[in-house]
């Protein structure tokens, strides 16, 4: 019976499930802010960021993602012969790099002082200090890449010591 579904949808039914629950969360939003009068700009806002992210900063990442791969490719080649960790570092960049994008996004207004009126009218305090946090975390998150990349690097190491030992 699954396979009968998975051939005729496919896809597994619980995607089907999740799209409905997804549509359903949509509709839900949307019956939600239906008569709200700023509408239309929070529909402008949500196509403009569709369009910006499909249409320049998609494309950016990709690229600075290819390229990230094409010179840990060529570095590998290089290195080819030579006794080294083979730990793929790709995700190692990647990641912190994605919550580097991420945050900073999250936290723009801040970090550029972009609405420091409406901040301090809403929570009491001053925007100083945005720009230097957000960096403090990005150095946070790639420091404990690299702690861990160094850990798995060396536990490779030590297997494939062990490895050449044995009998």
């Amino acid at each position: 019976m699954l396979r009968r579904w998975t051939s005729f949808y496919g896809a597994n039914p619980l995607h089907l499930l999740v799209l409905i629950g997804c549509f359903a969360l949509a509709g839900y939003a949307v019956w939600r802010v239906i008569d709200n009068p700023s509408l239309p700009r929070m529909a402008l806002w949500f196509v403009g960021a569709v369009i910006a992210h499909d249409l320049i900063l998609f494309p950016l990442y990709a690229l600075a993602d290819r390229s990230l791969s094409g010179a840990l490719r060529a570095l590998r080649a290089l290195r080819r012969g030579r006794d080294g960790p083979r730990v793929p570092v790709l995700n190692h960049v990647r990641v912190p790099a994605l919550g580097a994008g991420l945050t900073f996004l999250l936290f723009f207004p801040g970090i550029v002082g972009q609405g420091s009126g409406t901040h301090r009218a809403a929570t009491g305090l001053a925007q100083e200090g945005y720009a230097a946090r957000w960096l403090l975390l990005v150095a946070a998150l790639f420091l404990v890449s690299a702690l861990v990349y160094a850990i798995r690097a060396r536990r490779y190491r030590a297997g494939s010591s062990s490895r050449a030992t044995t009998p």
